[in-house]
């Protein structure tokens, strides 16, 4: 057997998430049964991680165990051909047997999406949470210093986390902020972009992160509360779960043993 995996990106607006569930409608579903249409296999695809329903990705990445033949860089046309248009294999490798999406990544990187801008971007509306009323950006961006560094994030998942422990190492945090069209920065308005980097994520982790720093935006609450919501361990103690549809995993990436190189494989003669 052979270990393919895939780059994967995805519009999460149309779909329960990517995990199979019973009703269907998944990523996962849709990609096992492009590869059943390519090759008859009834098998299995494993993600880096689940993206909850509505939420978007550019760099998921899923492994299967196949018994075809197919060369690696004939994957992602031959899948694509089978796909619906709201999803596409942007690249293909094969990896050695032992590989886990899931469990051999390192380092995985959200985006969260927010404009604040007085009217909404019709075009933008399944992918930026539209905020309508100002934002400080300053102090949002003072309080995600809190949250570097390794911390037990109980405050910042879900009750329903089926997780041993909350621990985690968020390597970067940073929000950047472009005009947004209709005012300026200094006056609160604009699109921001949380850009968030961490060995791993908790269940709604990065919804309830961006929950809790648009509260420190309204002035509802200071950026040095994220400190101690962290020492807390309380969901309760934390703001809201953000909407799904402002979410976006960018990235997942990997240890150089497993020979990962997407450019290369973006780039290969198919």
């Amino acid at each position: 057997m052979r270990n393919i995996c895939l780059l994967v990106s995805y519009d999460g607006a149309d779909y329960y998430g990517f995990q199979s569930q019973p009703g269907g409608n998944t990523v996962q579903d849709k990609l096992e049964h492009a590869i059943l249409t390519l090759t008859g296999e009834r098998l299995k695809v494993h993600g880096s991680g689940r993206t909850d329903a509505g939420v978007h990705a550019l760099g998921q990445v899923v492994h299967f165990l196949t018994g075809s033949s197919i060369p690696a860089e004939r994957w992602a046309l031959a899948l694509n051909a089978r796909l619906p248009d709201d999803i596409v294999v942007r690249a293909a490798v094969e990896v050695p047997p032992e590989f886990h999406s899931r469990r051999c990544a390192v380092r995985k990187t959200y985006k969260y999406a927010i404009t604040s801008c007085r009217f909404p971007d019709v075009f933008e509306r399944k992918y930026v949470f539209h905020h309508p009323a100002p934002l400080r950006f300053e102090a949002m961006k003072e309080g995600l210093v809190h949250l570097l560094g390794e911390h037990d994030f109980s405050s910042f998942t879900s009750p329903l986390s089926t997780k041993p422990h909350h621990v985690r190492t968020v390597y970067e945090a940073t929000l950047n902020v472009e005009p947004g069209g209709d005012g300026s920065i200094a006056d609160g308005r604009g699109k921001a972009s949380l850009i968030i980097s961490g060995n791993g994520f908790l269940y709604n982790m990065v919804r309830i992160i961006a929950g809790t720093l648009m509260q420190v935006g309204e002035g509802k609450r200071k950026p040095e509360d994220i400190a101690r919501i962290l020492a807390a361990k309380d969901r309760s103690k934390a703001g809201p779960t953000a909407v799904p549809h402002g979410l976006t995993l960018m990235s997942v990436e990997y240890g150089p043993e497993w020979g990962i190189d997407w450019r290369a494989a973006m780039n290969r003669k198919r």
